[in-house]
């Protein structure tokens, strides 16, 4: 699951990835199913898929574990019959919280990602109550270590990228148009660049600021949505209180 805000969630997702690498790792196996019955489970003529691999591969997920996932789905195609369903709603203070789903089950996933809202001090809205305060973007996420902040820009510019970004401390943000997202990437990976992060993701226009009493009761939010097998993605525009750990 990948919630959006700012650096310290990014680094709380991270953190998530590795404490619960299984969770996770089936998801995105979910995932690869769904690319490769859409678009075959060759790589080389399925740009999705490529962009799933490199998902996979941001979120530590070992080589051999991603082909056996590729086998798996591939020998299974015609039994694969999830269904992607996004939900809207919002959490405390009004944040603004877009929840994707890959499920078999919809009752079930509707079922369960309402409950994650009410107990998590939200509800549930109607299609479109929130997308309108987001945007469909690409973002790729690369750490800052030792590399030239101008020489990265360029790289990216020269990639295809719409914006680059280095304000933030530890990290450059890379965004890129969705059509351009599979080019920008392809194009930073071929001069040996690795990603933190890298997906088309739905980005807030604005933030909301919570407290710590809305911090709390939206962390349980997340919390319960991140533990939801149909869940694969939450975006929010909640901004947490500074200092603001799990």
């Amino acid at each position: 699951m990948s919630g959006h805000s700012k650096w310290s969630n990014i680094k709380e997702k991270k953190g998530k990835v590795d404490v619960r690498r299984g969770k996770i790792f089936t998801k995105i196996g979910k995932e690869l199913a769904m690319t490769i019955k859409s678009g075959g489970a060759s790589p080389d003529t399925n740009a999705k898929l490529r962009d799933a691999i490199a998902k996979a591969k941001a979120a530590n997920m070992p080589n051999d574990v991603i082909t056996r996932a590729i086998k798996k789905a591939e020998g299974e195609m015609d039994s694969v019959s999830y269904e992607t369903i996004v939900y809207e709603g919002y959490g405390p203070n009004g944040v603004a919280v877009i929840v994707e789903t890959l499920t078999d089950n919809k009752n079930r996933s509707a079922a369960t990602v309402r409950s994650a809202f009410t107990k998590g001090g939200g509800h549930m809205g109607n299609a479109g109550c929130v997308e309108f305060m987001f945007q469909e973007k690409g973002e790729i996420i690369i750490e800052k270590e030792d590399r030239d902040e101008d020489e990265m820009m360029m790289l990216a510019l020269d990639a295809g990228a719409e914006d680059f970004n280095a304000d933030e401390e530890e990290i450059f943000v890379v965004t890129t148009t969705p059509e351009d997202f599979t080019q920008v990437r392809e194009g930073l990976e071929s001069k040996g660049i690795e990603f933190l992060d890298a997906a088309v993701k739905m980005i807030p226009d604005l933030y909301t600021e919570i407290n710590e009493d809305d911090a709390k009761k939206f962390q349980k939010m997340l919390d319960l949505l991140d533990d939801n097998d149909d869940v694969t993605e939450v975006y929010y525009n909640a901004e947490f209180p500074d200092g603001w750990e799990e």
